[in-house]
């Protein structure tokens, strides 16, 4: 047991050392900031659909997953999820306990309801327990479903796994499907429980979220594929391949 958790941390570090740091840190970036936006909803003409702008970043922490589940595989997408969803808890706690120092936001210094503003701001960036709880359920789930979707399809093209064909159809379908369930675990346990979505309102929000962010994902896929085909050319993560080969050989 000693030697597969000390296996399990190694495998842990070689990947977050192993994955290039500007990828690694807009994926931890957007994950926080989606969960900050889903604080505000999105003001529309019709009463059926609900939105929040958590739909503005979200498929960019997608389009990550799918380049990193491409190359390193699913267990290791999933892992960098499991981390970045660790920071986003630390900078959430940090943004908590500065809602509690006292003092006044910039916006407050008004005329009035300058209190009433900085009261507001502190509870929104400070967080709630509810929205953090629902977001950070959403995203593990999501995660997985979109992680091990796009592993499975893309086990069907044994012939040419690493075409373009290939890449589109596992990274488009596992978006789809991942942000879907992202959304409708937000939208069930948070908005409707604590804002009062009716249920039409959030399936309507899922569906129409997730059209938003698969379209924005089917627009930079092109960028993702060209990543996928630089990190195989330049062999990245070689030591944590070797590595993790090692481990299977000794099983």
């Amino acid at each position: 047991m000693g030697c597969k958790i000390k296996n399990f941390f190694s495998e842990y570090k070689l990947l977050l050392r192993s994955v290039p740091a500007v990828v690694m840190v807009f994926f931890v970036i957007s994950v926080f900031s989606m969960n900050l936006l889903a604080n505000k909803s999105i003001d529309l003409p019709v009463s059926w659909l609900a939105l929040d702008c958590g739909i503005i970043v979200s498929w960019f922490a997608f389009l990550t997953m799918d380049i990193v589940t491409k190359h390193f595989g699913p267990k290791a997408a999933t892992m960098l999820s499991v981390f970045a969803i660790a920071v986003n808890l630390v900078f959430c706690l940090i943004m908590f306990l500065g809602s509690l120092i006292p003092g006044a936001w910039g916006e407050s210094f008004v005329e009035q309801g300058g209190e009433q503003i900085n009261g507001a701001l502190d509870n929104t960036f400070g967080g709630t327990w509810y929205v953090l709880a629902g977001s950070t359920l959403a995203f593990i789930v999501s995660a997985l479903v979109n992680n091990f979707t796009n592993a499975g399809i893309g086990l069907a093209f044994r012939k040419n796994p690493d075409g373009a064909v290939a890449y589109f159809l596992r990274s488009y379908v596992s978006t789809a499907l991942g942000q879907f369930v992202d959304n409708m675990i937000f939208a069930l346990v948070v908005s409707h429980v604590f804002f009062g979505w009716s249920l039409l309102q959030c399936v309507t929000c899922s569906l129409t979220g997730m059209v938003v962010e698969l379209t924005c994902e089917i627009v930079f896929s092109g960028f993702g594929y060209a990543v996928c085909r630089r990190w195989k050319k330049e062999d990245v993560g070689r030591e944590y391949f070797e590595f993790t080969k090692r481990i299977k050989e000794c099983r």
